[in-house]
């Protein structure tokens, strides 16, 4: 199979998984942001069953995917995800938490809300556009 033809699939893959993602999004009502900040304040748990049925929907797929199968359906191996921590890991990942608990938006469910029509959400994808452009010229 030539280059060509391993694309169209792999987009289509591609489409069909941000759709189905967004779609989940959708139905949580994660692309709320009041609902987000009842979640951060402690005040509502539905998120909490989301997060959770997604980490481990994720870690099942991780972990048994590679065991299950030889290769991954669209592509030629499966690879290793290692993860460093470093000062810049820990601000990074305090920085998102602050933007998220302050404005109750995180970038996945902000771009589904723009597709749900709200479009107040634009304000928060521009915040979050501008902080990977500081972050990429920081580390240039």
């Amino acid at each position: 199979m030539n280059a060509a033809n391993k694309t169209l699939p792999r987009a289509l893959a591609t489409l069909a998984a941000g759709a189905l993602f967004g779609f989940g999004l959708s139905i949580s009502t994660m692309i709320r942001p009041e609902v987000v900040l009842s979640f951060l304040r402690l005040s509502d748990f539905g998120l909490m069953l989301v997060m959770g049925g997604a980490v481990l929907v994720v870690l099942l797929a991780y972990k048994l995917a590679p065991r299950l199968l030889d290769r991954p359906l669209l592509g030629d191996v499966f690879h290793a995800h290692p993860s460093v921590w470093n000062r810049d890991t820990v601000v990074g990942a305090a920085l998102f938490g602050v933007g998220w608990g302050l404005c109750g938006v995180c970038p996945g469910p902000a771009i589904a809300g723009l597709g749900a029509g709200n479009g107040s959400l634009l304000w928060a994808l521009l915040g979050i556009a501008l902080g990977a452009l500081v972050q990429g010229l920081r580390t240039r």
